[in-house]
C-alpha cells in the first residue's frame, strides 16, 4: 500500500465535470494498492500502523513551528483518490508498467475498506471515484508532500 500525502488548502475531484469529491484545509491523499496487498490485510497490524501514520503525522504548522501539528491537532478534512500509477515501474523502455499494482477487484475492495475505515476515525473525508477518469485538482499548501509505503513502515 502507497500514499502521497499532500497538504493542501483546498482540493477537489471531478468526473466528466462532475465534482465528486472536494474538502478545504486538509490532507489530498493519493492511494495504491500492490499486487502483494490482499483483503485480508484489512485492519491487520501493517493496516492499522499505516492508518495511524496518516492520521497522526505532523504535517500543519502551530506556535511550535511549520510542520508541528497534526490533522487531530490542526483540523482539516482528507480527500481519498485510488491511484494505481504509484505501482508504476519504469525501468524498461519508456512506458510505465503496471504489473505491480492490484488488480482491480481487489484494488477496489481495499480502496472501499480503506476510506470506510478512515471514515470511521475522522469526520471528514471525501473521495474520488474508483476507476474513473478523474480531474483532481488542489492547491499544495507550503509545498508540503509526504510518501508513504507500508513496505517501509
Amino acid at each position: 500500500m502507497r500514499a502521497v500525502l499532500q497538504r493542501v488548502r483546498s482540493a477537489s475531484v471531478s468526473v466528466k465535470g462532475r465534482t465528486v469529491g472536494e474538502i478545504g484545509p486538509g490532507i489530498a491523499v493519493l492511494l495504491g494498492f500492490g499486487g502483494n496487498d490482499d483483503p485480508g490485510m484489512v485492519g491487520g497490524p501493517v493496516w492499522n500502523k499505516f492508518m495511524q501514520k496518516l492520521l497522526g503525522l505532523r504535517l500543519f504548522p502551530d506556535a511550535g513551528g511549520p510542520i508541528n501539528a497534526s490533522l487531530a491537532d490542526h483540523g482539516g478534512a482528507i480527500l481519498v483518490v485510488s491511484q494505481f500509477t504509484l505501482y508504476a515501474d519504469v525501468k524498461k523502455g519508456r512506458r510505465p508498467s503496471f504489473s505491480k499494482a492490484a488488480q482491480p477487484e481487489a484494488a477496489l475492495t481495499l480502496y472501499t475498506s480503506f476510506v470506510a475505515d478512515l471514515r470511521r476515525q475522522w469526520p471528514l473525508v471525501a473521495e474520488g471515484e474508483f476507476g474513473a477518469d478523474m480531474d483532481v485538482s488542489l492547491v499544495n499548501w507550503g509545498p508540503v508532500t509526504i510518501w508513504l509505503d507500508s513496505d517501509e513502515l
